[in-house]
């Protein structure tokens, strides 16, 4: 379980086939404070630390990615030196900044447009059809792994802005028009919409 609350932007040092995908991912996290087994969200997806360590390029740590995560998100085109939000995961205690997230990709998206809005920037992005009813205008919604507050929803585009932090602090002030995104929806509206299609 995550919050969307980005605390580090790796980097993919290298990428392995293995049967499946391996990524050696740099970051600042100490590899000591890394337990093997624990779990990472690396641009949204919930991934299994496989490996582990510290060299002279700084502290790694080594993922593997099924077939089936890289059909479904951005995974499939991570190549050395591709950077990835990463959050570890919450411990009991910690504080909620964001929002409950699984690190479950829904789906991907694409950024349509990105527009100066004072010190922000105001981008619009498109979802699956699938997904659109599940996006509300006040709404949280994980993008690559940052927990963001749905502006405007119109059809299957929704607007949120990013603040200057944000453009900082995470890959998401470096998307380009086009640009595919992993898309999480907000775990409750998931389980609203359940309970509507049960009744």
């Amino acid at each position: 379980m995550f919050t969307g609350i980005v605390t580090d932007i790796g980097a993919v040092r290298s990428v392995e086939m293995r049967g499946d995908k391996r990524f050696v991912i740099g970051c600042a996290y100490p590899a000591a404070s890394i337990a093997i087994g624990a779990s990472i969200c690396c641009s949204g997806i919930c991934l299994t630390v496989t490996d582990k360590g510290s060299d002279g390029d700084g502290e790694w740590f080594a993922v593997d990615a099924s077939a089936e995560t890289c059909s479904l998100t951005t995974a499939a085109g991570w190549e050395a030196g591709t950077r990835l939000n990463l959050e570890r995961a919450l411990k009991v205690g910690d504080e909620l900044g964001g929002h409950i997230v699984t690190g479950h990709v829904d789906g991907l998206g694409q950024l349509i447009e990105a527009q100066e809005d004072g010190a922000s920037w105001r981008y619009t992005f498109e979802a699956p059809d699938a997904l659109a009813p599940f996006i509300a205008t006040k709404g949280s919604i994980t993008i690559d792994g940052v927990s963001l507050t749905v502006n405007a929803v119109e059809g299957a585009r929704f607007g949120i802005n990013l603040i200057p932090h944000t453009q900082s602090e995470t890959t998401l002030g470096g998307l380009v028009a086009g640009q595919a995104v992993n898309l999480e929806i907000d775990v409750l509206a998931r389980y609203v919409a359940r309970l509507k299609d049960m009744t």
